[in-house]
């Protein structure tokens, strides 16, 4: 923990009341969703301009204190946990939209401005901020450019890294940066914007951002599909991608679908129970294309990949379709589950999971295991729940024995430890399952190049 009198010196370079010491702030913004580490931060600073934080930067060069950025805490990867002392740069006052372009198609965002906010501010002006998940209501750009985030339209419209059209950033020695300029064309050398997409804080922190808009979607449609096992879901994904231009395509089991429908919150989609489901979105711009959906499903009812199937006819019905999918994690979460945020090519998924499944039932035939995620772009949520009779720390002791044998599996399918989360401190000890030891090397150079003095959230990606 960093002494008093350094405390009051950072008071110094922002507004009054801007520096909280108290311990609901210490315990608060010293966290993310993460429930694995004791958030122990020293202070938490709220900057609202790049030249405080510039400031900040420069004033921990100066007394080797170091920093951890927080933004809407919703990771799940202790990317943003200071357990360690660390100051925490919190980014909740820095919240404004700057500028907007029609004929570019940008909005220039402050780092604290919230996902949701960004996507009804494009809505306002006609378009589309496409980049969507379950957090969207509280996760804040700045942190889905540092992890890079993924969500629920990946499919159809990529990662947060293809919707960052130009970056501001401080670098760990406190320089300003201008990454790209809102430029779509650019071929002036290395593109230093993508080193801090995924960077989690560990190269600068971002203090402005250029985000590229999408025309906004017309009339979307949900199906539910229910698929009498999972190698079913495979053949149904490349029917309808063969037909349709999807904007989703997710799964979940039948224990997942389960946990929601108990809440009593949302109905069951049809009457036929199923292992496992598929639910799937487009764009039913005519009449023609919603035929050809559900033309599609018939094919595959014909084929025995699909048991039974809804497809949404109004508004409310899309949202209730996608609530079976979007409010698993909200609702697992009374469970302590342990996650894996895990991805491989999508030609590999079926064998990858029934790998998984086996190895968890095999070990621990006591732990209930609950399968959702993006399927149409690889990527697995493994959601082991902690059973009743073991404490949170004899649990993750178990877990962290299975997260061995997963990434082990993982790193048979030549997959990735970390699809959308991020590495933080809970992955990275594992990296070495997705990435090389040159590659590592070669992530400390880039490291050691902006933040010298490894003030810039460490202990995060690699020790």
């Amino acid at each position: 923990m960093i002494d008093a009198a350094l405390i009051e010196s950072l008071k110094a370079l922002v507004e009054p009341g801007k520096v909280l010491t108290d311990a609901d702030s210490l315990e608060t913004y010293g966290k993310d969703w993460t429930k694995h580490f004791a958030p122990a931060p020293s202070a938490i600073v709220f900057p609202k301009t790049a030249e405080e934080v510039q400031a900040i930067v420069r004033w921990a060069n100066a007394h080797r204190v170091a920093l951890v950025p927080s933004g809407g805490r919703t990771g799940l990867s202790a990317a943003a946990v200071a357990a360690h002392g660390e100051v925490v740069v919190a980014f909740d006052h820095m919240n404004q939209i700057l500028d907007f372009d029609v004929y570019d198609r940008t909005v220039v965002c402050q780092p604290g401005v919230v996902t949701e906010q960004l996507q009804a501010f494009a809505e306002e002006k006609g378009f589309y901020y496409p980049v969507d998940f379950a957090s969207a209501g509280s996760s804040q750009i700045g942190g889905n450019i540092g992890t890079n985030a993924g969500g629920i339209k990946v499919i159809r419209y990529g990662m947060t890294r293809n919707w960052v059209a130009g970056l501001k950033v401080v670098t760990g020695t406190g320089e300003l940066l201008e990454l790209n300029k809102g430029l779509m064309k650019n071929a002036t050398g290395y593109d230093l914007r993508h080193l801090f997409i995924g960077a989690e804080g560990t190269l600068g922190f971002v203090v402005e951002a250029t985000m590229r808009l999408e025309r906004q979607p017309t009339n979307l449609t949900a199906l539910v599909l229910g698929t009498p096992d999972f190698d079913s879901i495979m053949p149904v994904l490349h029917a309808f991608q063969d037909k349709l231009d999807l904007t989703a395509f997710e799964f979940f089991s039948d224990k997942a679908m389960a946990k929601v429908l108990a809440r009593g919150d949302v109905p069951a989609p049809f009457d036929t129970p199923c292992p496992f489901y598929a639910l799937l979105e487009f764009e039913a711009t005519t009449e023609e294309r919603a035929d050809q959906a559900l033309a599609t499903f018939e094919h595959c009812v014909n084929e025995g990949w699909v048991v039974d199937g809804v497809m949404s006819q109004s508004e409310q019905q899309l949202q209730n379709l996608w609530r079976l999918r979007e409010d698993i994690s909200e609702t697992i979460a009374h469970w302590t589950p342990y996650k894996n945020d895990i991805s491989v090519t999508v030609s590999k998924v079926p064998a990858f999971l029934r790998d998984i499944d086996a190895i968890v039932g095999k070990h621990y035939p006591d732990f209930e295991i609950i399968w959702f995620g993006h399927i149409g772009d690889g990527n697995l949520h493994l959601n082991i729940l902690k059973p009743d009779h073991l404490s949170k720390d004899e649990f993750f002791d178990k877990c962290k024995i299975v997260n061995k044998w997963v990434f082990e599996t993982v790193e048979k399918y030549n997959g990735s430890i970390s699809a959308e989360h991020g590495v933080g401190m809970t992955k990275r000890d594992y990296l070495t399952y997705s990435r090389s030891e040159a590659e590592i090397a070669y992530m400390k150079a880039i490291k050691s190049a902006f933040d010298p003095n490894g003030i810039m959230n460490p202990g995060k990606v690699f020790a």
